[in-house]
């Protein structure tokens, strides 16, 4: 009896010594081939991901540049991804390639700003008018019937206004128009004052932060309130609250159901769509300095504490996990997260670093620089100058 082997290979010779078999080596030469290909390919793809994610950038490049005019006494604040310049005389909006959106006068003596993602709230504080734009338009303005002492508002244009009387806080939402939406009202000796307020960028859930006196020590009441359909069975459309034996001076929505509080000495995390509950804390002993965020991450700032940085910050995400601790030693008048990094700058210089604890970009800048725009390309950024606007390259 023949060996099973020998039977094989006779039949494979049979087979590829065929027209078909032929053909099917032809094929399967041209599957391998490519194979190795795209395996080159992808192994050259992740080299260049590791050398980009451990690249350090010395330098940037000025792709482009527009000149713009600048006054004195304005600021510059990002609105989406446009530039708004304001001042106590009014506020314009512009593009990325200069052009100016809108621009609406006014006077106020002492403009007070919120910002959610692409619309803004303008209103003098101690004032009557707040006026309600975004990247591309002006949505309305409107008048109070009482002096303003804080505002709040949504991507949808919604504003809460907080307004003080003789012996009552009254707090009021708004539409653009001035239509008035909700009216709620605090005195000292039932909630508590309304110190810090916040609107979800839909602008149907409200989280107010109350702080109360009891037995000689500030405490607060961190409550949730839901304009939609869920708060309209409840009353006043509240749906929940926290009480504290803390001051709780900062609190502030990232988007459509996560928002967050900030005390001397906790951070609380909240989740919820409809109804929010307490998702996370995390106690620190430090003094909190500044706090930024995005959608995406929180950012507390603290002194250093390593004897060698300045500062430090620690990053939570959405999911309520503490994403890193990182030590800078730049004097910083603003801070944002970009997709992975974020940047630390002042005026005159700037520092950018990956959540991953890698230093992509320490430098200076070659002109004053009052704001800095992440753009949709990989480290390229809109720098706003008082005499230009340009689009920089790292390098």
């Amino acid at each position: 009896m023949r060996k099973i082997m020998d039977y094989i290979k006779e039949k494979k010779a049979l087979l590829f010594d065929s027209y078909e078999g032929k053909l099917f080596q032809h094929r399967l030469n041209g599957f391998l081939a490519a194979m190795a290909a795209v395996l080159v390919a992808l192994g050259v793809f992740l080299f260049f991901v590791v050398q980009w994610r451990s690249h350090v950038f010395t330098y940037y490049d000025v792709v482009s540049s527009v000149p713009r005019e600048h006054v004195n006494g304005t600021e510059d604040i990002r609105l989406g991804n446009a530039v708004m310049t304001y001042s106590r005389d009014g506020a314009h909006c512009t593009d990325l390639r200069g052009s100016v959106l809108w621009n609406q006068t006014f006077e106020i003596q002492d403009p007070l700003i919120d910002v959610c993602q692409n619309v803004a709230a303008i209103a003098d504080y101690n004032g009557r008018d707040v006026y309600v734009v975004s990247d591309s338009e002006i949505l309305g303005n409107f008048a109070t019937n009482m002096p303003i002492r804080n505002i709040a508002v949504s991507a949808t244009g919604r504003v809460v206004v907080v307004m003080a009387d003789t012996h009552v806080t009254y707090y009021k939402i708004f539409a653009p128009d001035g239509t008035e939406l909700y009216t709620g009202e605090a005195t000292m000796s039932s909630s508590g004052y309304p110190t810090a307020l916040s609107l979800s960028p839909n602008g149907e859930l409200m989280q107010i932060s109350y702080t109360y006196l009891d037995a000689g020590a500030y405490k607060t009441n961190v409550a949730f309130y839901n304009l939609g359909a869920v708060g309209e069975n409840k009353t006043d459309f509240f749906v929940g609250t926290y009480i504290y034996d803390l001051f709780v001076p900062y609190v502030q929505y990232m988007d459509e159901e996560t928002s967050f509080a900030v005390s001397d000495s906790r951070l609380m995390i909240y989740k919820g769509s409809q109804i929010p509950v307490l998702l996370t804390e995390f106690l620190y002993t430090d003094e909190v300095k500044s706090v930024f965020y995005s959608e995406d991450y929180i950012g507390l700032v603290f002194y250093g504490d390593t004897g060698n940085s300045a500062y430090k910050m620690n990053v939570y995400d959405v999911s309520g996990k503490q994403v890193g601790t990182y030590y800078f030693d730049v004097e910083y008048t603003d801070i944002f997260f970009g997709k992975g990094y974020f940047a630390v700058y002042n005026d005159a210089e700037c520092v950018i670093m990956t959540l991953n604890n890698v230093i992509k970009y320490s430098g200076a800048f070659d002109r004053s620089v009052s704001c800095l725009i992440p753009l949709n390309s990989s480290y390229r950024f809109l720098a706003v100058t008082d005499e230009s606007i340009d689009t920089i390259q790292l390098r």
